[in-house]
């Protein structure tokens, strides 16, 4: 099964494109980064520990080392640069067994964000990659995810979705500032409500507490 047909089956008419949250009716929106102040921020800063904290602290709580996922990778192609031809190091660089990187898919599809390209000049490059929690390793993943806008290196640039094939739930680090938490059923992600529920981002806790309070 592919990435595609997996979503349509169990998020159907969901597009992978963010804001993830708004867009799906069960998730929870958590905020990552606290107290932030504008200054010479650096990997061992106090922000960015606890950025990192909570991004690792809130994956480990959904995926299970023997789950099956899809890590999928969108890089855009604005015409500036044929960034997408080189051979996609952000596979490479944290899969622990290269032989996985065979079963890498790549599509190209209409630009996920259509407003920003009305000729319908520019596509999408959608990699995607099958394997197990431990074949890769996520928590330096996570932390180059975190750094996008951070001035700190390592950084990803590109938006990355942790598809949890077994747990039927979706996991996307929008920036330093928070992420997503999207599943098909509320049992799903019912104990990452509860247990980390100081996390959630205030400005949707009212909406995500509604969420949860519909299956009582």
């Amino acid at each position: 099964m592919s990435v595609d047909q997996y979503m349509q089956e169990k998020f159907p008419n969901l597009k992978l494109r963010p804001p993830l949250f708004y867009n799906w009716s069960i998730g929870i929106r958590y905020e990552l980064g606290v107290n932030y102040e504008l200054e010479n921020i650096h990997e061992s800063h106090s922000y960015l520990e606890e950025v990192y904290k909570r991004a690792s602290t809130l994956f480990k709580s959904i995926h299970s080392s023997n789950d099956d996922v899809y890590i999928v990778v969108d890089v855009n192609d604005f015409g500036e640069h044929k960034a997408y031809k080189r051979k996609l190091n952000i596979f490479s660089k944290y899969v622990k067994e290269k032989a996985i990187l065979f079963k890498l898919q790549h599509h190209i599809i209409p630009n996920i964000f259509p407003e920003d390209d009305e000729e319908g000049t520019y596509s999408t490059h959608r990699f995607s990659l099958k394997c197990k929690v431990s074949d890769f390793n996520y928590s330096p993943m996570l932390k180059a995810i975190c750094n996008q806008d951070m001035g700190v290196r390592p950084s990803i640039f590109h938006r990355i979705y942790f598809i949890n094939v077994s747990k039927n739930t979706i996991f996307h680090i929008y920036d330093d500032r928070g992420c997503d938490l999207l599943a098909n059923s509320l049992d799903a992600i019912r104990g990452n409500f509860e247990e980390y529920n100081e996390w959630i981002l205030d400005y949707d806790r009212d909406e995500i507490d509604n969420i949860f309070k519909k299956s009582h």
